[in-house]
């Protein structure tokens, strides 16, 4: 049981903590972008034989600092990611989706990596330059993005061969209660086309550190933040009644029953 003082002493210095710990991270992107990174990019533009995988690896060191300095500015949040979800390669990975810190959270996890990013997002100058570099997908078609969107889903078997991960929040947006939305077919027609293993995994709790609706981060407060692998799915995509509506039902289930903390 803590002390009363301790309960008093958090209730009045958290709206601070708030606000500096908030300050401090987003000061990180922008600031620390520019004199860390920055120039690091610019060399891998201008000098690397694989700008795609140099601008990958680039944003995985820049997002593990930002999760790094997350970690020691907001010590009341614990970490807990197995090491089989570290050691992924080469695989189409699917997870819930409950705070927008998860994508760029997952960028921290895997090195080599890419994902799909909202459409709009590529046409913001410079970071939609560096989307573009980084080899991910655009959510829709759109002007202008349709040959890029078909280039890197031609490609994703070589990519995946190569030990890189394709990672997807099927539910298209997060969820503000954490009950599994409508799952969207794009990542598993990606998967019937390359026919590459899909790895089911289970995020809990970033919701509690950055909060839906919130604009600051949630300090002074206990949490455990944890990523599982709750399934390794094998889909044999060459038999005759195999149907990509009845993998997508499969994967909610998993995801619904892990929400309920059941054995699926």
């Amino acid at each position: 049981m803590k002390k009363p003082e301790t309960h008093l002493l958090c209730r009045y210095f958290k709206p601070v903590s708030d606000v500096i710990v908030t300050l401090l991270l987003w000061s990180y992107f922008t600031v620390g972008f520019v004199i860390l990174f920055s120039p690091s990019y610019l060399a891998a533009y201008l000098f690397s034989e694989n700008r795609e995988i140099s601008f990958q690896r680039l944003n995985h060191k820049f997002y593990k600092g930002f999760f790094y300095l997350a970690r020691l500015l907001v010590f009341g949040h614990k970490w807990i990611i197995s090491d089989d979800v570290r050691s992924i390669r080469s695989s189409i990975i699917v997870c819930n989706h409950i705070s927008y810190l998860d994508p760029i959270f997952f960028v921290a996890l895997f090195e080599k990596q890419k994902t799909i990013v909202k459409s709009t997002f590529f046409r913001v100058p410079i970071f939609g330059r560096m989307l573009k570099l980084s080899g991910y997908i655009p959510s829709t078609s759109g002007t202008n993005l349709s040959d890029l969107m078909l280039r890197h889903i031609e490609a994703m078997d070589d990519y995946l061969a190569s030990g890189g991960n394709f990672f997807v929040f099927p539910e298209g947006t997060r969820s503000r209660d954490g009950t599994i939305g409508l799952i969207n077919k794009g990542a598993f027609k990606i998967a019937r086309l390359c026919k590459a293993s899909i790895k089911v995994l289970f995020i809990r709790n970033t919701n509690k550190l950055f909060k839906p609706g919130k604009l600051l981060f949630n300090t002074c407060v206990s949490n455990t933040i944890t990523v599982e692998l709750i399934a390794i799915m094998e889909p044999d995509y060459q038999k005759s009644t195999f149907s990509i509506s009845e993998l997508m039902s499969e994967v909610r289930s998993i995801l619904e029953a892990q929400r309920s903390n059941l054995v699926p």
